[in-house]
């Protein structure tokens, strides 16, 4: 494994090299809306079966399991009222500290982590926790490159994944920053951190380093503007593991649900849907396939199936087929 990762990513690294990041920003911006309503979707699925405290359902896609959850019919109802109550808390925390006249740079979902944490202690609800956190930080393990033939299709396929999550995380960020051109996206940069980061991880036990949406909307929506903001994630991550494991793993998983919840429901952009549901008709179409798929099939296939709408539809516009 560790062989496969250091692979991975200096496939990664050399996208970057090659500037096969650019690639991104050819991709039209209602795929990548319907990509991103798909993300969105996505997250609040998976967060079902905590937010009824049961297990999840059986089935491979995401879709299918949230269905089979809700389908064994057995809920745990506390669970679900934690769920709502720091849902409350993060979409009204700004307007809760104005009322008590209390200024704090604490964001939103933090403090509705932390209130829906205190309500289900104080009103001593049987609710899952995170549990245990593992308290070791890294173990190198040398890699061994005996059968380096034979890891080079999969290395690649776990590179490419890693870049098209990567990048298209990172435009949805940018789209949902506002970020003067300036400050955007530098897509074969992206590319060489995260190969880098990949390559070390697998060295030191990880796994293979991707940018997450449901992270990076968190920290946007938390008015963070630099580099400096994702470094205090990781040192946040750091101290928690070393010295606070044991008061976090005492988190709610009904608590978590609802901050990711939250979060899903605010990469939801109004604004742009609404712009998008103005274009042509073939547009709005592509939209629509792109976000089914990604909620259906998975990211890969959705932003395939998407991209490929997308050269169908200016195909069949170019050669004189009404497709408007």
């Amino acid at each position: 494994i560790p062989a496969l990762g250091v692979m991975a990513g200096a496939i990664v690294v050399l996208m970057g090299f090659f500037k096969l990041g650019t690639i991104i920003n050819k991709v039209p911006h209602y795929v990548i809306e319907g990509f991103t309503v798909g993300i969105a979707v996505i997250i609040a699925l998976q967060q079902i079966p905590m937010t009824l405290g049961v297990a999840k359902g059986e089935g491979e896609r995401t879709l299918v399991i949230a269905f089979n959850t809700i389908k064994s019919g057995s809920f745990n109802y506390a669970s679900i009222v934690i769920v709502a109550i720091t849902l409350f808390f993060k979409f009204n925390f700004t307007k809760i500290l104005k009322m008590l006249r209390i200024k704090s740079y604490i964001p939103a979902s933090f403090g509705a982590l932390l209130f829906g944490t205190l309500v289900a202690k104080a009103l001593y609800f049987d609710l899952k926790t995170i549990g245990e956190i593992p308290r070791n930080v890294a173990t190198f393990t040398a890699p061994e490159f005996s059968h380096f033939a034979t890891l080079i299709w999969p290395a690649f396929m776990i590179a490419l994944l890693a870049a098209i999550e990567s990048l298209l995380s990172a435009r949805v960020a940018d789209s949902m920053a506002h970020l003067p051109n300036e400050k955007r996206l530098k897509p074969d940069q992206e590319l060489f951190g995260q190969g880098l980061a990949t390559a070390i991880a697998s060295l030191l036990g990880g796994q293979p380093a991707t940018g997450a949406i449901a992270r990076t909307s968190v920290n946007v929506r938390s008015h963070a503007h630099t580099r400096f903001a994702s470094m205090v994630h990781s040192l946040v991550l750091l101290l928690i593991i070393l010295l606070a494991a044991p008061i976090f793993s005492q988190i709610p998983q009904a608590a978590i649900a609802g901050v990711l919840i939250g979060t899903s429901i605010r990469i939801l952009n109004p604004a742009n849907l609404k712009e998008l549901l103005q274009t042509t008709r073939g547009e709005i179409a592509v939209f629509a396939l792109t976000a089914i798929s990604t909620i259906s099939i998975d990211l890969i296939w959705g932003i395939t199936i998407g991209i490929t709408a997308h050269f169908t539809r200016n195909f069949l516009v170019n050669h004189g087929k009404t497709l408007n």
